[in-house]
C-alpha cells in the first residue's frame, strides 16, 4: 500500500467510526468498531474490518446492516474526506480479534494450570 492510500485508509477508519455510531440508524446494526481499513492503490475499492458484539446471528445482522447502508456511508465519507472518487466500501469481520481472544485464553489456562 502506498503512503496516500494508507493515510486515507486512517482517515476513513477514524470517519467510519463517527458514522457508524452517530449517523446510522438501522436497527440491525449493534456495537460495532472499526479495527481496520484498507484501501487499493489506485483508490477505486475499500475494505473496512469491523468486530461486533453479540451472537452469530445479530453478527450477520449487523454485517448485512453495514452492507446495506454501504452507499450512505459511502456519501458520508464523500463530504468528510476530500477525493475526486470516493472508494467502493465493503465490510468484513475482523477475525484477529477472536484469534487473539483464542490465544490469550489458551495462555491463561496454561498459566492457570
Amino acid at each position: 500500500m502506498s503512503l496516500r492510500s494508507n493515510r486515507i485508509a486512517e482517515q476513513m477508519k477514524k470517519e467510519l467510526g463517527d458514522i457508524i455510531t452517530r449517523k446510522l440508524k438501522d436497527p440491525r446494526v449493534g456495537f460495532v468498531t472499526v479495527t481496520d481499513v484498507e484501501v487499493t492503490g489506485d483508490l477505486q475499492q475499500a475494505v473496512v474490518y469491523i468486530s461486533a458484539l453479540g451472537n452469530d446471528r445479530e453478527r450477520e445482522d449487523t454485517l448485512k446492516g453495514l452492507q446495506k447502508a454501504s452507499g450512505f456511508i459511502r456519501t458520508e465519507i464523500g463530504h468528510r474526506i476530500r477525493l475526486r472518487r470516493t472508494p467502493e466500501i465493503s465490510f468484513e469481520f475482523d477475525s484477529s480479534v477472536e484469534y487473539g481472544n483464542k490465544i490469550d485464553a489458551l495462555l491463561r489456562s496454561l498459566n492457570d494450570e
